[in-house]
């Protein structure tokens, strides 16, 4: 274990009173105005005689923090001007010309309010091929209208990036430095923290604990990366050093970091970015200290993401907490961000 910096005590206190109860394992991971200012690890990958100790390197299921990295991609592709945020999707998905679907820009797709539906089951799924299935299931809402959480829209973008440059997302994935990664060898998933036994598959443990990621070959664009702590906090920093004017060479453009980080569809649960979720109010994951600027994204798994503009902090928090079943976590969570105010000293 390691850490940067004490005493981060109300961390320490909080995700070890949760370790063997809430998780089998972790890592938590504390910026501070660009610095690393606490990171460590806790627990064990799986909770048998199989189990090995997390370390602060350990690379967990990020679940639908994915989505960020994707999202950054697509983000990209509009910087490089492949395509534009509001324009209509029809030049790279010809399926979707003369449909209800015609309207659907990337922004739409971005920020949830795209009219597709959230997910499917994945018993509905077998035998289809998931990113048609995807591209023809009819709309639940006219686009634009509301929030629709949807993974659906994040396969769509995945999708949408393999066409406009002509190579798998996987591949894509690599243009990001450095960066999570799909479909970790074999030879290293002992050492990822396990995640459900789902009676379908057994006890999930280095491949992708999503269903539909799962029936794509785990390479999708709504879930199926793995990545360390240190590579969801760099995801992060992209976007924070250009809110708080830290020099940062591979930043996306400002004008689209403001974009990304700020009010593009209204919900009053969780109002959404573009990729990145924004803080609604206190029953938030990130509680009560962290200010209304501040953006962050969860994961079903037990992962989660939140920066902070205003203060200029960000905190990781990887965990498998679905190992103990599908509980929700959002307490523990909100106790660890307001931890690291409290613990930071800069409420």
């Amino acid at each position: 274990m390691l850490t940067l910096n004490r005493p981060f005590a109300r961390v320490e206190r909080v995700l070890t009173d949760a370790t063997d109860k809430q998780f089998t394992g972790a890592v938590a991971r504390i910026e501070h105005q660009g610095r690393v200012r606490f990171e460590q690890a806790y627990g064990v990958t799986r909770a048998d005689d199989r189990a090995r100790v997390v370390y602060v390197d350990t690379i967990f299921d990020l679940a639908s923090i994915t989505k960020l990295f994707v999202a950054t991609l697509a983000m990209r592709a509009v910087e490089e001007g492949h395509v534009g945020l509001d324009d209509s999707l029809v030049r790279w998905f010809s399926e979707w010309q003369g449909t209800d679907r015609e309207p659907i820009s990337l922004r739409m797709l971005l920020a949830h309010n795209s009219g597709m539906n959230s997910g499917a089951d994945y018993r509905q799924l077998l035998g289809h091929n998931v990113v048609r299935y995807t591209l023809e299931r009819e709309l639940v809402a006219a686009p634009g209208e509301r929030v629709i959480y949807s993974d659906l829209g994040y396969i769509a973008i995945g999708e949408l990036l393999e066409r406009i440059y002509g190579c798998s997302l996987r591949v894509l994935m690599k243009s990001l430095r450095p960066s999570p990664s799909y479909r970790p060898a074999a030879t290293i998933w002992p050492g990822i923290p396990a995640t459900e036994d789902d009676g379908w598959r057994g006890r999930a443990q280095g491949f992708v604990h999503d269903e539909k990621a799962y029936l794509m070959g785990g390479v999708a664009g709504h879930a199926g990366l793995f990545g360390s702590a240190q590579d969801v906090a760099w995801l992060a920093e992209q976007y924070l050093s250009r809110l708080c004017g830290r020099a940062n060479s591979g930043a996306l453009r400002i004008d689209l970091v403001r974009e990304a980080t700020s009010e593009q569809a209204y919900d009053p649960v969780l109002r959404r970015g573009l990729g990145w979720a924004l803080k609604t109010s206190d029953d938030n994951s990130c509680g009560r200290l962290f200010s209304a600027q501040s953006f962050g994204h969860t994961g079903f798994v037990g992962t989660c993401v939140w920066a902070d503009p205003q203060r200029d902090c960000i905190g990781v928090l990887l965990t498998n907490s679905v190992y103990f079943g599908r509980n929700d976590t959002r307490d523990l969570r909100a106790a660890f961000y307001e931890a690291s105010i409290k613990d930071l000293d800069i409420e």
